[in-house]
């Protein structure tokens, strides 16, 4: 945290993060919905369980990690050993925030027969509750190995849960979470946007209503949207996930146009999340130097919470050994 003052303006922020990270070997994440500069500076950017993966590959002695609480707890989990450390600790989750543990527990009790599916944007009190984690780039591929006759409940994100279940034909409890972020596109303002660029296609996250998921090309995490975006021959893209992506998609391609899908005010600054923004260059600054706010889980709930983690990893092993093959040809 900033504390009661202001960083010494002599102080070279950028020069000063690239000192304490090779001081204390250390690794910096940045989530895609980081903005650009964290994201520029960082030894790994992507969506929140490739980073954690790739963090504990390293020999990094901690892990600082540009992201939301969820995403650094996930990095715990699997890096027990490393100190995983956060630029602001108030960076939460609508979507975590939206499924209370206790709460949850109780509608667990109600549906005794069924299997739990959680999405990985959970807090790790949820994950020990779950028997499986998705994530959204792996949802369909771990529900289909699941036998039809096996009752399923998805938690938290309903819009996801909803698509899934649209998606495989598939009945499922779906808890009632939701994305802030993805909730405030506008379809009346989207299919606006649509007129004034007909040959643009639309890129959208799951986690958004069904209105906006059914003005789709394509629907997808955010890895996918942004390999879609690169791959696609339009010069114009419309894109309805935070707008932090966005600063990948014109890096790598800067003559192509990416605009964010609108919110309902017709433009997309109400669809920055305001929990990512929480993190800025000066707080990552900070956390580096202090070495904090740190990450702690007791070890038996970072137990529990890994099981349902190292399932998914490996029912989803041979779809990432797909994609790492198609990737090398």
């Amino acid at each position: 945290m900033l504390g009661s003052g202001l960083l010494d303006s002599s102080i070279d922020v950028v020069a000063e993060i690239k000192r304490l990270r090779d001081e204390k070997n250390a690794v910096i994440l940045a989530h895609y919905y980081q903005d650009g500069a964290i994201q520029d500076i960082a030894d790994f950017v992507g969506d929140s369980l490739d980073l954690s993966k790739k963090a504990a590959e390293t020999d990094a002695d901690m892990i600082v990690f540009c992201g939301v609480r969820f995403m650094a707890e996930v990095a715990k989990i699997l890096s027990p050993e490393k100190k995983v450390v956060l630029p602001d600790l108030e960076a939460g989750c609508s979507l975590e925030d939206s499924c209370p543990p206790a709460e949850f527990a109780e509608f667990k009790k109600q549906h005794p027969d069924h299997m739990v599916l959680s999405y990985i944007n959970c807090s790790a009190e949820i994950k020990t509750m779950s028997d499986i984690i998705v994530t959204s780039s792996n949802a369909e591929y771990i529900v289909s190995q699941i036998p039809a006759e096996q009752k399923l409940i998805f938690a938290p994100d309903r819009h996801l849960g909803g698509y899934l279940s649209k998606t495989l034909n598939r009945d499922m409890v779906l808890w009632q979470g939701t994305c802030m972020v993805h909730e405030l596109f506008s379809e009346k303002e989207l299919i606006k946007l649509k007129a004034q660029h007909p040959n643009a296609p639309v890129l959208v996250h799951p986690e958004c209503p069904d209105a906006i998921v059914q003005h789709a090309d394509v629907v997808g995490s955010t890895r996918k949207i942004l390999n879609a975006a690169l791959n696609s021959e339009s010069e114009t893209l419309i894109i309805a996930t935070e707008p932090g992506i966005i600063h990948q998609m014109e890096k790598a391609a800067p003559h192509k146009t990416f605009i964010g899908a609108p919110g309902a005010d017709g433009n997309c600054s109400c669809n920055t999340c305001p929990y990512m923004a929480l993190n800025t260059m000066e707080k990552l600054y900070l956390c580096l130097k202090n070495e904090g706010p740190e990450i702690g889980l007791d070890e038996a709930t970072r137990l529990e919470a890994e099981k349902p983690l190292r399932k998914m990893l490996e029912m989803s092993e041979a779809m990432v050994a797909s994609q790492q093959a198609t990737v090398k040809e």
